[in-house]
């Protein structure tokens, strides 16, 4: 391909440069405005500098793209209402036999919860769950949050929905979901494997160390303190000291995590009001004798209630004796009446739970039949919204309206940069050295794609290198093109594991273990480098030869 004007392609180039710059670093001192503006203003450039017009410009967003995208991030913000989020992260500790086991099993969730939910939202998810059960084993987080990281990336690999290079590439080669699926599951199953048995050999003795017990007793993480997470794409809430005291005062007579001042009050208190319960003790058995036994024990809110009324009514203590076993027996009809709304809410929820899972289900069954992958995604999500029969606005502000905005801006920066006749050039001079139909050429061709994954990202190098590449190819077989956009997939996603820059996955787990609450943890960029190095050259390589 000709190189356009040299003017389009100076202007061109810078801004593409100011694009990859705020793109690739999160905050940059001289212009921190962060990756959504930076793309919006790598676009308005390219418009400006008349690299690209505004018709082109427009033309150069990609809807179906962004219906996918919008449509999965809907689905998942409703699987994560309906606790599948939740039930993944038991899966993690539910009868653990060990580091070793708990590292494998994080490789196995993280990897099939990404490909069908994408790496990113998995990674936001298991991220916490990964640090606490890892506090209550007293092990070191490290290891598990590499595996959390890696499989995630390796196992959105699999399918469309993965992540959104595989978005793009769907998409622009137009093979079908199920196609994709048979092509890169066989690599993307072992290269989970691999990736567990490198995590194995690296970190065997750190998750051999034996526990110290008396450490570990100070350290213990609460079972619904791990099964109790919930999240968004937006926003992380979390459990606090506070709340985890008083729900625990409420149910709880004993707690080994609150203060000795707060558990001495509260024995104190339900030392008195038994007492105060032993003078009615005659006149409840008296009144009340087909009463079940909860009403001998009702808790200290109850009592309180009934005593307090009976001050006020009544000044003689044996009126109050007859006023608080007529009262006692009072409750039993409103606990009934509640505890029938309670059954009904009840019920009601797991009907809609298992609406969100049936309509999932049907999502993916109508992608595997090749339907539209856009209007399908985007079907699933409406119906959703109208099973739940509510204002939906609340589902709606989860969505991360910032990532579709960025990749509105980042389409037209970077078919702006193709048009300056860089990317061309420098494809004319590798395509005789990248032809797939031989293993030096796809060595090649994968040494390309992984240095401009971590050069450029992934998905500006899908962008890039997927027209030229499929267009070489396409002179091959149709069946050599179909393989070329695999391997542009397979070699894309798993760069991303070479460096702690290489995938927005890997930076979301780092920023979630960091700023978790008391449980914050940094996972430095050479502790992921000199694992991230070895698994992704070994898996990758693996991998190209098992793509069919």
């Amino acid at each position: 391909m000709a190189l356009a004007s040299t003017e389009k392609v100076i202007l061109g180039s810078i801004a593409f440069a100011i694009f990859w710059v705020l793109a690739v670093f999160e905050s940059v001192p001289f212009l921190p405005v962060g990756r959504t503006a930076g793309s919006l203003l790598g676009a308005m450039l390219m418009v400006i500098f008349r690299v690209i017009t505004p018709e082109q410009a427009y033309a150069a967003i990609d809807l179906p793209i962004l219906g996918l995208l919008f449509g999965t991030m809907v689905v998942s913000v409703y699987l994560e209402r309906a606790d599948m989020f939740n039930y993944l992260g038991k899966l993690l500790s539910w009868k653990s036999k060990g580091a070793h086991d708990l590292l494998c099993r994080i490789c196995l969730i993280s990897a099939v919860s990404s490909a069908l939910f994408t790496n990113d939202t998995s990674c936001v998810v298991l991220t916490e769950f990964v640090l606490k059960i890892a506090r209550q084993h007293n092990l070191p987080p490290h290891p598990f949050l590499l595996a959390l990281a890696s499989s995630a990336n390796i196992g959105s690999s699999a399918t469309p929905i993965g992540n959104p290079q595989n978005l793009v590439i769907a998409i622009q080669s137009k093979i079908s979901f199920g196609s994709f699926l048979v092509g890169l599951l066989p690599p993307m199953a072992i290269g989970v494997l691999v990736n567990a048995l490198i995590l194995l050999c690296m970190y065997w003795k750190l998750l051999s160390v034996q526990k110290d017990e008396e450490d570990a007793a100070s350290e213990v993480v609460a079972e619904e303190d791990v099964s109790s997470h919930r999240f968004s794409p937006a926003t992380m809430s979390h459990l606090t000291y506070l709340n985890s005291q008083e729900e625990n005062s409420r149910f709880e007579p004993m707690d080994i995590q609150s203060p000795p001042s707060t558990v001495n009050g509260n024995a104190n208190q339900v030392e008195s009001l038994r007492n105060r319960l032993t003078s009615y003790e005659n006149e409840i058995h008296q009144v009340s004798s087909s009463a079940p036994a909860l009403a001998r024990n009702s808790t200290a809110s109850e009592e309180t209630l009934h005593n307090g009324a009976s001050q006020k009514k009544h000044e003689t203590a044996a009126s109050k004796e007859v006023v608080s076993v007529n009262g006692l027996n009072d409750v039993f009809p409103v606990k009934h009446s509640e505890g029938k709304e309670t059954l009904a809410s009840r019920y009601k929820r797991i009907l809609w739970k298992s609406c969100v899972y049936l309509v999932t289900i049907g999502m993916l069954i109508s992608l595997l039949m090749g339907l539209n992958m856009s209007w399908t995604a985007i079907t699933a999500a409406l119906a959703l919204v109208v099973l739940e029969f509510k204002d939906a606005q609340s589902c709606l502000e989860k969505v991360s309206y910032s990532l579709l905005i960025f990749f509105c801006g980042m389409f037209i920066t970077v078919d702006g940069f193709n048009r300056t006749g860089i990317p061309g050039t420098l494809w004319d001079y590798m395509e005789p050295h990248a032809k797939v139909n031989r293993a030096s050429g796809i060595a090649v061709l994968a040494v390309v794609i992984l240095v401009l994954s971590n050069v450029a990202s992934n998905v500006p190098t899908v962008l890039l290198l997927g027209g030229p590449v499929a267009v070489s190819v396409a002179a091959i077989s149709s069946v050599e093109e179909k393989k070329s956009w695999l391997i542009l997939a397979w070699v894309s996603t798993v760069a991303g594991n070479l460096s702690l820059l290489g995938s927005a996955a890997n930076l979301i787990v780092c920023e979630q273990a960091r700023r978790a609450p008391d449980l914050g943890y940094t996972l430095s960029f050479w502790n992921h480098l000199k694992f991230g190095v070895p698994s992704t050259i070994i898996v990758t390589a693996i991998g190209l030869m098992l793509i069919r």
